[in-house]
């Protein structure tokens, strides 16, 4: 069938499948991003991933002095994502570039639980017998460890900016 009004030069035409196709990872991410925020605080697989990129933030951002040291696993979890972003938009990787925006809102859920964390001091840490609380000693040091809670919620946000982001990269960018 001919179109009503000729395309303009180098556009094309899109069936409805390649429409839908277009959309297939962003269902995925907001069916990820609800399980994740619902399930906020709950372990899962990349997780381990996720600790391990942690755990390097410290080793690489320590010679930055102790505040950067103990902000180093949550700022690695932030620009190990965020470089990935980077690469990925550079390179017109669409779907990858959604992956690595969910990728992030998890890193974000994570920190969220972490921040939220920093005056009861109940989750396990890594490390060896004594290890300080990342968030417990940051905020404990700028005075705000009452703001915990309030921190906790600005990642979520960020969180859910994030997967919504992701969700909306095709309206936006095309393969």
């Amino acid at each position: 069938m001919e179109p009503l009004t000729p395309l303009p030069e180098g556009a094309r035409e899109y069936s409805r499948s390649e429409e839908i196709k277009k959309w297939i990872v962003s269902l995925f991410i907001l069916l990820l991003g609800i399980y994740l925020v619902v399930n906020r605080g709950h372990y899962t697989y990349l997780d381990n991933f996720d600790l391990i990129i942690h755990e390097a933030g410290h080793v690489i951002l320590q010679w930055f002095g102790e505040t950067v040291y103990f902000l180093g696993g949550c700022l690695m979890q932030i620009i190990v994502p965020g470089l990935l972003i980077v690469f990925c938009f550079y390179n017109k990787l669409i779907k990858s570039l959604q992956l690595c925006f969910a990728w992030l809102g998890q890193n974000f859920i994570n920190i969220s639980v972490y921040a939220g964390d920093a005056q009861a001091k109940s989750l396990p840490l890594f490390g060896p017998h004594g290890a300080k609380h990342d968030w417990n000693f940051i905020l404990g040091k700028y005075n705000i460890l009452d703001w915990d809670y309030e921190i906790a919620m600005a990642f979520m946000v960020l969180a859910v900016l994030s997967f919504l982001v992701g969700i909306l990269i095709p309206r936006f960018l095309k393969d």
